[in-house]
């Protein structure tokens, strides 16, 4: 069987340790074993190094991650983790079963399109003095539309007993809820699978604590 040189190319993510975009992918490739470098992109330093020219010829919306894989660059966390679904072996991240495949979809646009933008750092930074009550209030806002439609559809995970993007979406939105002092003890079921979640070696290898630009003083 014939094999492009450029699919055994190890990946390369352009990210940032706390971005949950970024963590996302990382529990991505890393459930499905896949090697890659990482470029690390500091969102505060040198006013954003998201917004130099280098790295808008990359993503042009300025933001991460981008993904050089295959030839082509990516962005967009959920387009990449779909691509590497399609194209790479190992579990799959999105269910075969139609139904449980719109759920997953579903709980994981719930998150990164309802609640996650309206809380990253690019907004908070617009909002001012006001920054944590806002990120708390969309947070809040978002958990209580998740809290019912994961006692729907939850298992062991988000969408029955196979782990998928719902559930790599899941953990960072959990950790940006704790980082900004929501309170998750209101969401019993988002708490529940979360806490079953980082137990995963996936998702440990990936935390923003023990990655290649997480400042010292933030490592575990």
């Amino acid at each position: 069987m014939h094999v492009s040189l450029v699919c055994l190319t190890k990946p390369v993510l352009h990210g940032y340790f706390r971005s949950s975009c970024s963590w996302r992918v990382r529990i991505a490739f890393a459930l499905k074993g896949i090697e890659y470098d990482q470029f690390p992109v500091n969102l505060i330093k040198d006013g954003g190094q998201q917004l130099t020219e280098e790295y808008t010829t990359l993503n042009p919306m300025q933001q991460v991650p981008a993904v050089e894989i295959d030839g082509t660059t990516l962005s967009q966390s959920l387009a990449v983790i779909q691509y590497i679904d399609e194209t790479r072996p190992g579990p799959r991240l999105l269910p075969a079963d139609p139904k449980k495949r719109a759920q997953v979809r579903m709980i994981s646009d719930v998150i990164a399109s309802g609640i996650q933008p309206l809380q990253n750092l690019y907004v908070i930074q617009k909002i001012g003095a006001e920054k944590v009550q806002w990120a708390q209030h969309f947070i809040d806002r978002g958990f209580k539309a998740l809290e019912p439609i994961l006692k729907e559809t939850a298992g062991k995970y988000c969408v029955g007993d196979e782990i998928s993007m719902a559930d790599i979406c899941l953990v960072p939105q959990v950790y940006n809820a704790v980082r900004f002092k929501v309170d998750v003890e209101q969401y019993p079921t988002i708490k529940r699978l979360n806490q079953t979640l980082v137990e995963i070696q996936a998702f440990k290898v990936s935390h923003p604590s023990c990655q290649p630009d997480t400042p010292s003083d933030l490592q575990t």
